[in-house]
């Protein structure tokens, strides 16, 4: 959902930076969305052939995404007799490490999960099989009704990421949106949140204070107003306040701009000023994501892959956008996992069979769709599904929106790697714990950010050589 950067040329760095976070059937042609390439190909392939064709599929997530495309996979080989797919799945946190050992181990799988970050690493080192010729000559797939966004993290041209020849799909696009506890508004008597307005930060404060309470008397709160991740939250504070990680060029570090020195002061006072987040203490004993799954907490982070199990909560949620800093406007992250081919697997049209069946079918969209673990890829599917006010969360609208107007891709994207990026969080606890200012934080972590994206930088050069 979402950042790593490198297969970093036979893999020295390869998914050190999983950021990230925190994701069929025809029996038919048509309906498959998978000729690779000319008619003549896929009529060559799985099936007309009588020869079985044996596909590895790697990938990662939770428990009810893992069953979602465990049944796309069986109906895929329902559709396609001739191929048969084997089964690689693993936690989200050991995929990285199981992923690099298979590259080393010149066991690539056929097809695999891959972040965005790490294309330019693996289409250097020979890695990722180009998609293009497969994806744009198959005349059941229009690129047009897939998210350009997600699309575009899986272009490269060989200089810049974004543009030129495909190299995976979008398993999808993963907007990171604001919860807020509906049923805790309505029994405070507070009006609910403008699902078209963000807060201001002073409006959210207000509110999230009157929602921060002690509920029993005991002396201790147990309902608090917000609980953010500094990791997968900061972003969002620190690019609606006018400031970013990186230049325009993505060569300098600017974590020391004035704006994003406010920013960070804002995400630690919403504990150490405001109360509004419950402190490190209090989120050892209970951390915020079971805080809000028992309704403790007015406001929370939600992805689309949540919406299964947050079917299950005790009380009503919906979507707003994040609060604005001084540009006035909402900012959020949008991830993504691309679904890649091995360049040396033994079945090309097969595995980019598969590939295409996955994401950009529309048989295999509803299934994972019905699965509640993403929005659809298809376009035109995802505005029928937000439309559907009936299923939770009412406003799915906001998802789509992030992902067309205001959301944006973490900053390891654009570098080779992610070290630079990852070690900004490293140190950051003492900062959130009121022992060391934001002003002091960035001076010392900057130059020791930009000497790894110098590095990144030229590693990236002597890549391409």
């Amino acid at each position: 959902m979402l950042k790593k950067k490198g297969w970093f040329t036979l893999l020295s760095l390869v998914l050190m930076v999983s950021v990230v976070l925190t994701g069929c059937g025809g029996k038919n042609n048509a309906s498959s969305g998978g000729n690779s390439g000319s008619e003549a190909t896929a009529n060559a392939g799985s099936k007309d052939s009588k020869e079985t064709k044996n596909l590895t599929f790697m990938f990662r997530g939770g428990t009810d995404e893992q069953k979602a495309y465990e049944g796309v996979v069986k109906k895929y080989e329902a559709d396609h007799p001739n191929v048969k797919v084997k089964i690689v799945v693993t936690a989200a946190d050991q995929y990285a490490t199981k992923l690099k050992a298979s590259i080393t181990g010149n066991s690539v799988p056929d097809v695999f999960y891959f972040e965005s970050g790490d294309l330019k690493a693996y289409v250097n080192s020979g890695v990722l099989l180009d998609l293009t010729s497969y994806v744009e000559k198959n005349p059941n797939i229009d690129l047009n009704n897939i998210w350009k966004y997600g699309v575009d993290l899986y272009r490269y041209d060989g200089t810049m990421a974004g543009q030129g020849n495909l190299y995976g799909m979008p398993k999808d696009v993963g907007p990171f949106a604001l919860g807020y506890n509906k049923t805790m508004f309505e029994a405070a008597g507070i009006p609910l949140p403008d699902k078209d307005k963000p807060y201001t930060w002073d409006e959210f404060i207000k509110v999230a204070q009157q929602l921060t309470i002690d509920k029993d008397g005991d002396g201790k709160l147990d309902q608090f107003g917000a609980g953010f991740n500094v990791q997968w939250a900061l972003p969002s504070f620190v690019w609606s306040n006018g400031a970013d990680w990186l230049d325009a060029t993505k060569t300098k570090v600017t974590i020391d701009d004035p704006k994003f020195i406010e920013a960070l002061q804002f995400f630690a006072d919403m504990q150490l000023k405001y109360g509004i987040t419950p402190s490190t203490e209090q989120a050892q004993t209970l951390d915020t994501y079971q805080r809000w799954m028992k309704g403790e907490m007015a406001f929370f982070p939600v992805g689309p892959w949540d919406m299964s199990t947050y079917e299950k909560l005790p009380f009503d949620y919906d979507l707003i956008p994040y609060p604005a800093g001084s540009t006035g406007k909402s900012a959020t992250w949008t991830g993504s996992l691309g679904i890649g081919a091995s360049a040396k697997t033994k079945h090309p049209d097969e595995a980019v069979d598969l590939i295409n069946y996955l994401t950009a079918s529309k048989e295999g969209m509803e299934a994972l769709v019905k699965a509640k673990v993403q929005i659809p890829n298809l376009m035109d599917m995802a505005k029928e599904w937000a439309a559907d006010t009936t299923t939770k969360p009412a406003n799915k609208e906001e998802f789509l929106q992030v992902v067309n107007e205001y959301g944006r891709v973490l900053p390891g994207h654009y570098t080779y790697n992610a070290e630079w990026y990852n070690l900004f969080y490293t140190d950051i606890q003492p900062v959130l714990d009121g022992k060391v200012t934001p002003e002091e934080y960035v001076k010392a972590e900057q130059p020791k950010m930009q000497k790894l994206l110098d590095k990144a930088v030229e590693q990236e050069a002597k890549s391409k050589k």
